[in-house]
């Protein structure tokens, strides 16, 4: 029979791999590495290739959409329900499969490298102005301690 679907639970070095018939027959679940999984997945034909829209995943989706496969992220609120037994890579990787079948799911498009990037810089920003807040009041809450009161805010720290 031919594969017409992978589900992939994805990790940091070993993913589980599983391989569905139209029937949705289980033609193999394998754990492979990250270059046994490149290699893999060149071998197979094009199919659908489903996993959960974690960290990683669109950098394989990317990956994958090249070797000619279609990739479909589905979102990890989605698959969880899907889970049966204790929490485990074959149980997960079952779940996503099943979650992908539901007509209700709705996929998360694969982000390109530049909107990454995009998303990176706005979530490095808002850690910055976090921190600077922070420190601002915490500088505040300090010279309190010394009699020096001036008003909320970064501008009245940096205009003294």
């Amino acid at each position: 029979m031919k594969v017409t679907t992978i589900a992939i639970d994805l990790a940091k070095n070993v993913f589980n791999v599983l391989g569905m018939d139209v029937h949705a027959k289980q033609l193999f679940n394998k754990r492979l590495n990250r270059i046994q999984l490149i290699e893999f997945m060149q071998l197979q034909p094009p199919c659908d290739v489903t996993f959960e829209a974690c960290y990683s995943a669109h950098y394989w989706g990317r990956k994958f959409n090249s070797m000619g496969h279609h990739v479909k992220l589905i979102p990890p609120q989605h698959v969880t329900p899907f889970v049966r037994g204790n929490k485990n890579d074959k149980n997960d990787v079952m779940a996503i499969f099943e979650a992908s079948l539901r007509p209700h799911i709705r996929f998360v498009p694969v982000k390109t490298e530049e909107q990454q990037e995009v998303l990176m810089l706005h979530r490095v920003r808002e850690r910055l102005v976090r921190q600077r807040t922070a420190c601002t009041s915490q500088i505040r809450g300090v010279l309190v301690d010394f009699g020096i009161c001036f008003p909320q805010g970064y501008m009245t720290i940096n205009a003294r």
